[in-house]
């Protein structure tokens, strides 16, 4: 496991491709004003010596030196030791809906952005607490396993988008039975299931698995996302609303958020259901929920005796400048010597 402890520094990477490009343009000009001096062969004639893959060879060279040092700037970390540590908190999954009615914009920015800004501000209130994503529309998906990782749940979830699933729709029960396999059985935690949603549901067995999920211990809580006026689904193109859904008959799909669709699933999970729509309440309703939730102990393991590895990296990055000093324009005489093209001889028989 590896740790990068100043990330920002990877902008100086940017300065090789701009090398790369004045090199390249270096290269066009000398040929262009050499063209005018003399011809090929006149030149060749005058700079026998000279080698063009050289010079390739050394930019080559200055840029992976650039490229070591602009790493070790960074400063990379390694674990050296992976140790069992003992935990209290509370398992956590989330069940994203991303089926193509969260585009809607009746909640700004969208119920899609709303839905990920409410679940990232939760796993910013987390202590101990394990966390897993599920994201679902007619199909449902694993986008990240059950771990203490909260930066990675935050990097996965603002991925989340609904181009990752391909069967359109919204199966609140593909979420619920894919969640109920989500937990270790062999863990007694306390298992909460948040159900992210604007209400849609396609399927009529959602209650009953709803009910078996309460059975295995599992407390499902639902965060409604959207109106009941509810609003049009934006078609975009380069994040530019190029029109909107519309149904078989040409007419614009309204889409609503139903609100007792998640009351009913709240009710029969034995947990509660949460108006979304106001970003702040909500957070403070599922934080003052997890507080007084009963914490259990378990088991995760993780790295540790982070070292830094800096040095190895400013090694290669001198190495590589020290090989690009000694590194001549000429060509390498044993080159010359093994005569590959015939030079020689085509000389001599053109005299």
């Amino acid at each position: 496991m590896y740790q990068i402890e100043e990330p920002t520094y990877f902008i100086y990477l940017s300065i090789i491709p701009v090398i790369v490009a004045m090199f390249f343009w270096l290269l066009w000009w000398k040929k262009k004003t050499q063209k005018n001096f003399a011809d090929k062969l006149l030149l060749e004639k005058l700079s026998p010596e000279k080698s063009s893959f050289k010079s390739f060879l050394k930019i080559t060279v200055i840029c992976l030196a650039l490229a070591f040092l602009v790493v070790s700037l960074t400063n990379p970390k390694m674990g050296t030791k992976l140790e069992t540590v003992k935990r209290q908190g509370v398992d956590i999954v989330f069940a994203l809906d991303v089926s193509a009615s969260m585009l809607a914009e009746d909640i700004a920015p969208s119920r899609l952005d709303k839905a990920k800004q409410i679940i990232t501000k939760v796993i910013d209130n987390l202590g101990s607490d394990r966390i897993g994503v599920i994201i679902y529309a007619g199909n449902s998906y694993p986008l990240l396993p059950i771990t203490t990782d909260h930066a990675a749940a935050k990097m996965f979830l603002q991925n989340a988008s609904t181009n990752m699933v391909s069967s359109q729709g919204t199966a609140i029960n593909e979420a619920i039975e894919r969640a109920i396999t989500y937990y270790d059985n062999d863990e007694k935690t306390n298992r909460f299931l948040f159900i992210v949603s604007d209400g849609e549901d396609h399927e009529e067995n959602t209650l009953e698995l709803a009910r078996k999920a309460n059975e295995e211990k599992i407390k499902i809580f639902t965060i409604a996302i959207g109106t009941e006026q509810g609003g049009p689904i934006p078609l975009k193109e380069n994040n530019t609303v190029i029109g909107y859904k519309k149904d078989s008959k040409g007419e614009v799909v309204i889409t609503q958020m139903k609100a007792q669709v998640l009351k009913d699933i709240a009710l029969e999970g034995n947990g509660k259901y949460i108006d979304g729509n106001r970003t702040q309440e909500t957070i403070n309703t599922i934080k003052d929920l997890l507080v007084k939730a009963e914490k259990s102990e378990f088991e995760t393991k993780q790295f540790s005796d982070y070292k830094d590895q800096f040095q190895w990296f400013i090694a290669l990055g001198l190495l590589f400048l020290i090989f690009d000093a000694l590194l001549l324009d000429k060509k390498t005489k044993w080159v010359q010597k093994l005569n590959l093209f015939n030079q020689s001889n085509e000389n001599k028989s053109k005299k």
